[in-house]
């Protein structure tokens, strides 16, 4: 299999939500999106499916080596072969695909978070790092359009992050911060143990206000010189907040269900921001 098949396949076996935002770009941009997805999805994959953290670990020190070889000219995974012809072109660095490497380690690290600016750093090297590499590949020209990347990367995160408290719990991880828990008196065991409460939902109502927030913020820092380029971000922008609205109108029922949009659905946000420019 070509390097570039493998990682088409990869990226359209995740069912992610990026995927529609990619089918819009010309083909040397969406070969190099789709490549650094499927490096990002190899990374997360080793933290969310091997079981046995040393294993784990392993694996993540292996893809350190990769990427420190990749960028000497010597690529042996096909992820890796399918990203590096992209790479001087869009300016992908090897330090921003270490920094997913390093926050993919703090998932074998630890699964609690004191307070936001903690989970704030995790969210930055696993979404915000991502977006800076997208934003370059999508055709950024403006310099302040990394601190959009880097907002809206974050937005994502605590999208992904609302959605899946349930599932991150089977995993016995929580990412909603120890002090806000606190603040609404929801206990640690609770949440392991998927417990739907008034309290719980007011927890969500104050992480899904925080999103929106970041949403907002992310927009007011395009530059309106890389609107039509930032286009599949914009996307994902659409598609994530719509995800978002439909969690609050279930009254956050996240904990034993994962909520989500149909394929339709995403394919139909992405073209209207496409067609009409906006959300």
């Amino acid at each position: 299999m070509k390097p570039e098949q493998y990682a088409q396949d990869k990226a359209a076996a995740s069912g992610s939500s990026f995927y529609y935002a990619f089918l819009f770009l010309p083909r040397p941009r969406r070969a190099a999106i789709t490549a650094f997805y499927a490096f990002c999805r190899e990374i997360d994959d080793v933290v969310d499916e091997v079981r046995d953290p040393g294993v784990a670990a392993t694996k993540l020190a292996w893809w350190r080596t990769e990427v420190a070889q990749s960028f000497a000219g010597e690529p042996r995974h096909p992820a890796m072969r399918a990203l590096m012809p992209y790479a001087a072109e869009f300016g992908i660095e090897a330090r921003q695909l270490q920094q997913v490497i390093d926050g993919c380690q703090m998932d074998l690290e630890q699964t609690r978070y004191l307070a936001f600016p903690n989970l704030a750093q995790y969210c930055h090297l696993v979404a915000g790092v991502v977006g800076e590499v997208a934003a370059r590949i999508f055709g950024q020209t403006d310099a302040r359009t990394t601190e959009y990347a880097h907002r809206l990367g974050l937005a994502l995160q605590l999208t992904n992050i609302v959605r899946d408290v349930g599932e991150d719990a089977l995993r016995g991880r929580i990412y909603l911060p120890v002090s806000e828990l606190q603040q609404f008196d929801v206990k640690a065991h609770e949440v392991l143990n998927r417990v739907h409460s008034d309290r719980f939902v007011a927890l969500m109502k104050f992480q899904a206000e925080r999103a929106h927030r970041c949403y907002d913020e992310a927009l007011a820092l395009l530059p309106a010189a890389d609107l039509r380029a930032q286009k599949p971000g914009l996307m994902m922008a659409s598609i994530y907040r719509t995800l978002l609205r439909e969690i609050e109108r279930d009254d956050f029922q996240v904990l034993r269900q994962r909520i989500s949009l149909t394929p339709m659905r995403k394919l139909w946000l992405a073209w209207r921001v496409q067609a009409l420019g906006r959300l």
